[in-house]
C-alpha cells in the first residue's frame, strides 16, 4: 500500500497546467468546428452526424489507453505521461491542418485524427491526477483540473471573439470558404496543446508502481505480442464485470447529461442565425461569447466547490448545478438581445465547473488505484456512449419531431439535464475499496 504526501497548492496546480492546452482543443471543438462545417456547405441536420468522431474515437482509444497506462511503467518517462505527451503532439498537427481544410469531408477526417489525439491525452490525465494526490486533496486536485477546463476554453473562445473583432471587420462570408480570422485561434491551440502538457511533464514526477504492479508489468511484458494486444481489452471487460454499482449509477446521469451537452454545443450557432437573425460568422461569434462568459464563471467557482462539496456532499451541489444548467437552456431560446442573453451563463459555468470535478472525485474513491486509469477511461466511455447514441438519433429528431427548429434542440437539451439533475440525487458513495 503506498502512503501517499499531500502536495502544496502550487505542486496541485502545476500538475494540472497540461490541461490547459487539451481544453483549448476541446474549446475549438465546441465552438470554432460545427461552424467551419457551416462555412464548407454541412446541412444543420447533419452536424450530429459529422460529429461523430468524438464519441466514436473516445469510446475506443480511452479505455484502451487506460488499460494500457495501468500496465506503464518507464524510470524515465512514469506510468501516464507518454500516453499524453503522444496525444498532445498529433492534436498540435491536427489543429495546425484544420483552419487549411479545403473541403467539409477534409475537415471531417481530421477531427477523427484531432479526436484521438485528445482522447489519448485526456484519459491518463484524469488517472494521473488520482495517482498522485492522498484522498483528502482529490476534491481540490479534480477541482482544479475543472479551473483549467474553464481556462482552457475561456481562452480559445476568447481567441475567435478578439481575432473576429481586429481582422473579421466587414468581409463578406464566401460559400465553401474559411475566413482567415478563424486561422489564429487554432495556431495558437497547437501551440498550447504541446506546451502546457511538456510543462507539467516536467514538473511533476509520477510516483513509482508499488512492487506487486512492478511484477505485473514485468509479467505482462513476457507476453507474446498477440497477447499484450488483447491483455488491455481482457482488462476492460473484467473491469466492467467488477465495477462498482456507484459507476453504473453515475452513467444513468451521464446518459442524459452529455446528450444535452452534444446538443447545445452543436446549435448554439444554428439559434442565434435564428433568434437574432445572424449570419454564421456572426453567430459563431456570439456562441463563442456564451463560452466566454461560462467559462470565466466555471474558473471563478472550480475551487469554490471544494468546501461546499465537503460541506453539503458532492451529490446535492452536483444535482443543484445540473439543475441549475437546465434553467439556462430553457430561457436562452426566448432572449434576442446579444447581452443579456449571457445572463443565464453564469448558471451554466457553474454547472459546468461542477460536471468537470465533482464526478471524477466521487469515482476516483470507490476504484482501485492498480485499476484507476481502466475506470477513468470506463467513466469517460459513459461520456462518449450518449455522444455517440445523439450524434446516431438526433438528427432525425431535429429534422422530423422538432421541425429543424434550433429552439426546440436548445429546450429538448434543457429537459435532458433536468432529468439528469433528478438522477444525480441518488449518486450515493458506498466505499468498498481503499484507493491508498
Amino acid at each position: 500500500m503506498i502512503q501517499k504526501p499531500s502536495l502544496s497548492f502550487w505542486q496541485i496546480l502545476n500538475m494540472n497546467v497540461g490541461f490547459l492546452g487539451i481544453q483549448y482543443s476541446f474549446g475549438l471543438q465546441q465552438t470554432a468546428i460545427n461552424p467551419i462545417f457551416l462555412y464548407l456547405g454541412a446541412p444543420e441536420d447533419m452536424l450530429p452526424i459529422l460529429n461523430i468522431a468524438g464519441p466514436v474515437t473516445g469510446l475506443i482509444v480511452q479505455p484502451i489507453i487506460g488499460a494500457m497506462s495501468d500496465k506503464t511503467w518507464s524510470n524515465r518517462w512514469g506510468r501516464r505521461k507518454p500516453y499524453f505527451l503522444i496525444g498532445a503532439l498529433l492534436g498540435s498537427i491536427c489543429l495546425f491542418a484544420f483552419p487549411h481544410s479545403p473541403l467539409l469531408w477534409f475537415a471531417v477526417g481530421l477531427l477523427w485524427i484531432l479526436d484521438v489525439g485528445n482522447n489519448m491525452a485526456m484519459e491518463p490525465y484524469r488517472a494521473f491526477v488520482g495517482d498522485k494526490l492522498p484522498e483528502k486533496q482529490l476534491s481540490l486536485g479534480y477541482q482544479m483540473q475543472s479551473l483549467f477546463v474553464g481556462a482552457g476554453i475561456l481562452l480559445a473562445n476568447g481567441s475567435i471573439v478578439l481575432f473576429q473583432y481586429l481582422f473579421g471587420g466587414e468581409s463578406v462570408e464566401q460559400a465553401g470558404t474559411i475566413p482567415q480570422w478563424i486561422y489564429y485561434s487554432f495556431y495558437i491551440g497547437a501551440f498550447l496543446s504541446l506546451v502546457t502538457i511538456l510543462y507539467s511533464v516536467l514538473k511533476t514526477p509520477e510516483i513509482p508502481p508499488s512492487e506487486d504492479e512492478l511484477a505485473e508489468i514485468k509479467r505482462i511484458n513476457t507476453l507474446s505480442f498477440f497477447q499484450r494486444i488483447g491483455k488491455p481489452f481482457s482488462e476492460i471487460v473484467e473491469a466492467v464485470k467488477e465495477m462498482p454499482k456507484f459507476m453504473w449509477k453515475i452513467g444513468a446521469v451521464y446518459l442524459f447529461q452529455w446528450y444535452a451537452l452534444f446538443i447545445y454545443w452543436q446549435f448554439t450557432t444554428p439559434l442565434f442565425m435564428k433568434t437574432m437573425n445572424y449570419t454564421t460568422s456572426e453567430a459563431a461569434s456570439q456562441a463563442a461569447k456564451m463560452s466566454l462568459t461560462y467559462n470565466t464563471v466555471t474558473m471563478i467557482v472550480a475551487l469554490m466547490l471544494v468546501p461546499l462539496t465537503l460541506k453539503f456532499g458532492g451529490k446535492k451541489i452536483y444535482a443543484i448545478s445540473l439543475l441549475g444548467t437546465a434553467i439556462a437552456l430553457f430561457v436562452i431560446p426566448y432572449i434576442s438581445d446579444p447581452n443579456l442573453v449571457l445572463v443565464p451563463m453564469v448558471l451554466f459555468g457553474i454547472g459546468w465547473a461542477a460536471m468537470m470535478g465533482i464526478p471524477y472525485t466521487m469515482v476516483s474513491k470507490v476504484v482501485p488505484q492498480e485499476r484507476r486509469g481502466v475506470y477513468m477511461g470506463i467513466l469517460n466511455m459513459m461520456i462518449v456512449i450518449p455522444m455517440f447514441i445523439q450524434t446516431l438519433s438526433f438528427g432525425p429528431i431535429y429534422k422530423y419531431l422538432l421541425g429543424n427548429n434550433a429552439v426546440n434542440a436548445m429546450l429538448f437539451a434543457g429537459v435532458f439535464f433536468a432529468i439528469s439533475a433528478f438522477l444525480a440525487m441518488r449518486l450515493t458513495i458506498s466505499k468498498t475499496v481503499s484507493t491508498e
